[in-house]
């Protein structure tokens, strides 16, 4: 009796750790031309509370789904010390022997912190894992069902032949929009390092091959010429897309929390008191996500439509006489008999004009442009 006393919680154990993968998720896997034995790689976002499923398909990596994060600790940033309730940001790798079927949040897989990058800038800290329940202290906490399903994709890629599959934690998701929003922060060089990661990933559709160098993450170019030049453009693409929004007046902020936070999806059903188990430091969900505005936003005047301002100087109206003393517009001046204006910015279209006329008869340049630059 004693003996099978014993054995009923560890045949319970086993059930929850070789559950199949659902058949509806399995069916997404199939729609995307991927299955339960393909590689994996994980993607998870703390400011939108959200970790990503993505699956190696016959072209690179597809998305398959998404699951809410029930809780998770601390505020944006990385992971530093031990104790400090911070949920890590990085590149990490798990495999087999960190998945964690005997948890007592259920199931669970320990991500890898620190990783390379952490041990260089001085992190401690162990078992910060992806598990069950929704009661943080550094972790990613999904409730059991979610957890039970993370564990079930993770196990079978890695039952499939996958020696560790890659799990990409950042603060946000990493659009031009946040980087802007987020450009005074503390982390932001960190961030722009975990950008160019993100970028990378979805120009390629291949997993990162990261590596630490100098303290910084480094990653490998892809092996495919046109993913590589892919990777290259959507970099400087996003740059300048950050760069514009900044000129064009986005507000600059820092997003402080109590203690980390939750998706809505969560925080819903618990308003409507629908039970979840055990959740962490409750009280301070109230105080999560507050956006503090460091440098205020302003809106760059518009340019005046030129359908406006051309009216507005026609023959006729208000202001069409509104003129400087001795100002002649360049349409109604005599033209010089010379063919040269008398101001730079009207004689140098008039020498491309010559110099293009020229190159068209000749086929060579005999040196116009360079005498223009004198005037």
């Amino acid at each position: 009796m004693l003996l099978l006393l014993a054995v009923a919680p560890a045949r319970a154990q086993n059930a929850k750790a070789e559950a199949p993968i659902p058949a509806a998720t399995l069916a997404l896997m199939a729609a995307k031309g991927t299955g339960a034995a393909s590689p994996v790689l994980f993607r998870a976002y703390k400011k939108e509370s959200e970790i990503e499923v993505w699956k190696r398909g016959p072209s690179g990596y597809v998305h398959i789904k998404t699951f809410p994060i029930c809780r998770w600790s601390g505020q944006l940033g990385p992971k530093r010390a031990n104790g400090d309730r911070q949920t890590p940001e990085g590149f990490y790798a798990v495999p087999k022997r960190q998945m964690n079927p005997n948890s007592r949040y259920y199931l669970s897989f320990d991500i890898g912190y620190p990783n390379a990058f952490d041990r260089a800038h001085g992190g401690t800290g162990s078992a910060v894992m992806v598990h069950g329940v929704c009661s943080s202290m550094g972790c990613f906490a999904m409730t059991d069902r979610a957890a039970g399903e993370l564990y079930a994709i993770a196990r079978d890629a890695l039952n499939g032949g996958q020696a560790a599959f890659q799990f990409q934690s950042y603060p946000f998701r990493m659009s031009a929009e946040n980087m802007a929003r987020h450009r005074a922060d503390p982390n932001y060089a960190f961030w722009r390092q975990l950008k160019e990661g993100s970028d990378r990933f979805e120009a390629t559709g291949e997993e990162l091959q990261v590596s630490v160098a100098g303290g910084r993450y480094v990653f490998a170019p892809s092996k495919d010429p046109a993913k590589e030049a892919a990777a290259a453009t959507r970099r400087a693409a996003e740059e300048a897309r950050i760069a514009g929004l900044v000129e064009d007046g986005s507000p600059a902020v820092r997003t402080t929390y109590s203690d980390g936070g939750q998706h809505a999806f969560w925080a819903s059903l618990i308003t409507k008191g629908v039970p979840v188990g055990e959740i962490s430091r409750p009280e301070a969900l109230a105080y999560a996500g507050q956006e503090v505005v460091v440098i205020a936003g302003h809106r760059r005047p518009a340019p005046i439509p030129e359908a406006v301002w051309t009216a507005a100087l026609a023959p006729g109206r208000p202001m069409a006489d509104w003129r400087l003393a001795g100002f002649v517009p360049i349409y109604e001046r005599v033209p010089d008999r010379f063919g040269w204006a008398g101001a730079y910015a009207d004689s140098l279209p008039r020498l491309v004009a010559a110099e293009l006329a020229k190159r068209d008869r000749s086929g060579s340049a005999p040196g116009l442009l360079a005498a223009a630059e004198g005037l």
